[in-house]
């Protein structure tokens, strides 16, 4: 059972009355959850509710942030159960519905909910167990000091005596609630840092119902709505006379631009979707991939780019340069394709002809988002609006917008009933929202001993606002730089991506300084490393990432690696920092039969402290293999508006066949967590793409890799 799902899959494939404590934080209908999950007979004494501890020692934890597979769900409750020195056999995880009002940054999304939460979720534990332990101390007339801790038992060894946790729950509720409480030394900590399987695989692997899609409710209907099919055209007319007569159909209904088809099961209205005759009308340009190519070309040499950055004299400085190395980077528009369309339930409730409230249930990165928009969009007020949250089959930022909650109400607010909206594959994959495209110039002057002595970035996006990062590495350690962007505004939709303008910008700059390296005849990771000890002896202007920590993650990269000493395999480095953790990757190609091969990848990561140790390291490996399986193959494409690439057939995912061994490594330095959702993804497509260059002398600058000179004639 130590093994990834993602092993388990290629091996498989490759062989055919208790305690209540919070701060801020409630839900009665979590309760509910737990008297019917049989956690208790007796009802639990309620303190302002985080933490619940049943009189036979269950104790049962709210998990208030959306789980969209990162493992939230998990490491937050193992942050409390440590605190609180709980046996972890004993405890119940529960999913908390949205309450703006006791619980704080409801969303999943930047990678920071661990970061975010870290000190809240320990005090909650200790304070629990403080006030325990006052109780044992009162009961038994003896001091706090002489007691301690073990397995939800609180233990006095002078008397011999013990008492569970359940045992003491509803004296400790008698207990004032301290407001200074001590929390454990993190070398005591024996939970955190360990392996704990995920809360809700045994409920995944025998199909409970945990997702959007598993949402059912008494008398609920079923729709599809239809949006307009090509970015910059509106509805003009509809005829949906002949899918209204078909089985099941209740109604078909028009609202903004789009069509909604809603009846009894999804089959039938799928089948009279496609009997609804729609007409439509040019709204705005309608932009090809083609006019995209030449946008890029004009914002690259356009004259009114938005400076982000400037140190020195960039222009003596590649005056005076002994050598200069110019570069262009592109990568395409890309879909999120999570394995869960997007759906969700809304039930609008009336008074008359007017909405007076509605309850909304799904799979949301942003619920507080959910329920805002949902109030503004039915003209009531926030509190009138409930969101219970599911667990997500995927995200990756698509679902931080509420465009597809906005259906379900929308739809619910026009037939009067409970309403399950659900996308096909083809509506998710064309209806938006997509990373947006970027192209990027880069340029560094050398002196005559290989120094970079000056920088140029120019970032040319469409829909991005500012595609850099005009903070981050080499920013500080080059005497004379400049980052610029420009940007243009399009109709097709964009937002956040994993690991938004990194996963493509690592890639690129980390490419670059590969050949900047190259042209300097020095080894890409020394390369690195003296940029860094320049930015940390003498830096330049502002330096806002971690010089050591970045030291760091490449040293023991390259340490792991066993880097430049390996025969016959070719190995490119990378290195990046986002979310506020450092992802240092060696990429390991062979050639095989003549072709490259990425064998392998090494990961080093420093996120602070790990809190689970098989969550963390599943992290690190999904965000290699999206990275790696969409710098491969991703690509969305458009005539005149109308997206080109609607299913998995004509979108090409990395498949288990092409997924590299990623051995991974955590730098152990203490300092509380920080981010680890999207950290891996951005340095993973310059890792490959360095040690193709390595193993071939071919320089790889677009994505797609797979439809590049390189890989022709490899499927």
């Amino acid at each position: 059972m130590s093994t990834s799902r993602r092993d388990f899959l290629k091996w498989t494939a490759a062989g055919g009355g208790g305690l209540l404590l919070g701060f801020t934080w409630t839900g009665t209908r979590a309760l509910d959850h737990i008297e019917a999950d049989g956690a208790s007979a007796v009802a639990p004494v309620e303190f302002n509710s985080y933490l619940s501890i049943a009189p036979d020692g269950t104790v049962s934890i709210l998990s208030p942030n959306p789980e969209v597979g990162q493992g939230i769900k998990t490491a937050f409750p193992i942050i409390v159960a440590e605190e609180l020195d709980v046996d972890w056999t004993k405890v119940k995880v529960l999913q908390a519905p949205l309450d703006s009002k006791r619980f704080e940054r409801q969303v999943a999304g930047g990678s920071g909910s661990i970061p975010h939460s870290w000190t809240r979720l320990r005090k909650a534990g200790a304070t629990a167990r403080q006030m325990l332990m006052e109780a044992a101390a009162k009961r038994w007339s003896v001091p706090v000091g002489e007691l301690t801790t073990d397995k939800g038992t609180v233990i006095h060894a002078a008397g011999k005596r013990k008492a569970t946790y359940g045992e003491l729950a509803n004296e400790a509720a008698q207990i004032p609630v301290p407001t200074d409480v001590k929390l454990k030394d993190k070398k005591d900590f024996k939970l955190i840092g360990s392996s704990v399987r995920n809360v809700d695989n045994k409920a995944i692997t025998t199909g409970k119902p945990l997702f959007g899609l598993d949402t059912q409710r008494e008398g609920m209907l079923i729709a599809m709505v239809q949006h307009p099919p090509t970015f910059g055209n509106k509805l003009k007319s509809v005829d949906a006379i002949a899918a209204k007569a078909m089985p099941g159909i209740v109604d078909v209904v028009t609202f903004k631009d789009n069509i909604a088809i809603v009846g009894k099961s999804t089959w039938q209205v799928k089948k009279a979707r496609a009997a609804v005759k729609a007409e439509y009308e040019k709204a705005d340009e309608l932009e090809s991939s083609s006019d995209h190519d030449r946008l890029f070309r004009e914002m690259l040499a356009s004259g009114n780019a938005t400076v982000r950055r400037k140190d020195g004299d960039v222009e003596a400085a590649f005056k005076n340069a002994a050598k200069v190395v110019k570069a262009e980077y592109q990568c395409p528009f890309l879909p999120h394709s999570p394995l869960e369309p997007m759906n969700f339930f809304a039930h609008v409730k009336f008074d008359g002809d007017k909405p007076v409230s509605a309850e909304l249930i799904g799979p949301t990165q942003t619920p507080e988002l959910a329920r805002n928009e949902t109030a503004k969009l039915l003209g009531i007020t926030p509190d009138k609006v409930t969101v219970d949250l599911t667990r997500q089959g995927g995200g990756f930022g698509r679902r931080l917008k509420a465009d597809y909650v906005h259906d379900a109400v929308e739809v619910s607010r026009l037939v009067k009933a409970p309403v399950k909206v659900i996308w096909t594959r083809e509506d998710d994959m064309t209806g938006g929202s997509y990373r947006p495209a970027v192209r990027y110039r880069f340029e560094a002057a050398l002196d005559a001993q290989g120094t970079m002595i000056g920088y140029r970035l120019r970032g040319a996006s469409i829909n991005a606002g500012n595609a850099t990062r005009e903070h981050n590495f080499p920013s500080g350690a080059v005497p004379n730089l400049l980052i610029d962007s420009v940007d243009h505004k399009s109709p097709i939709t964009t937002g956040a991506w994993r690991a938004p303008i990194t996963n493509f910008l690592a890639f690129a700059e980390q490419s670059f300084l590969d050949e900047v390296a190259q042209a300097a005849g020095k080894d890409p990771v020394q390369f690195r490393l003296d940029l860094l000890e320049k930015a940390k002896k003498a830096p330049v202007g502002d330096v806002k990432y971690d010089i050591d920590r970045m030291i760091g993650v490449i040293k023991l990269a390259a340490e792991k690696s066993n880097w430049g000493k390996k025969k016959d395999v070719a190995q490119g480095f990378s290195v990046y920092f986002s979310h506020l953790s450092y992802v240092a990757q060696v990429g390991e190609v062979v050639m095989q039969k003549g072709k490259p091969v990425l064998q392998k990848i090494y990961a080093a990561a420093d996120c602070g402290i790990v809190v689970n140790q098989s969550g963390a390291r599943q992290q690190i490996m999904g965000g290699i293999v999206d990275g790696l399986g969409h710098a491969m193959y991703g690509k969305m494409t458009f005539q005149n508006g109308t997206p080109e690439q609607t299913n998995y057939n004509n979108y090409r995912l990395i498949r288990l066949n092409e997924i590299p061994e990623v051995d991974v490594h955590f730098v152990d330095n203490g300092i509380d967590p920080t981010g680890l959702g999207e950290p891996a993804l951005p340095p993973t497509g310059a890792a490959a793409a360095n040690a193709f260059f390595k193993a071939t002398g071919k320089r790889l600058y677009n994505q797609p890799f797979a439809e590049q000179e390189l890989f022709k004639g490899v499927s």
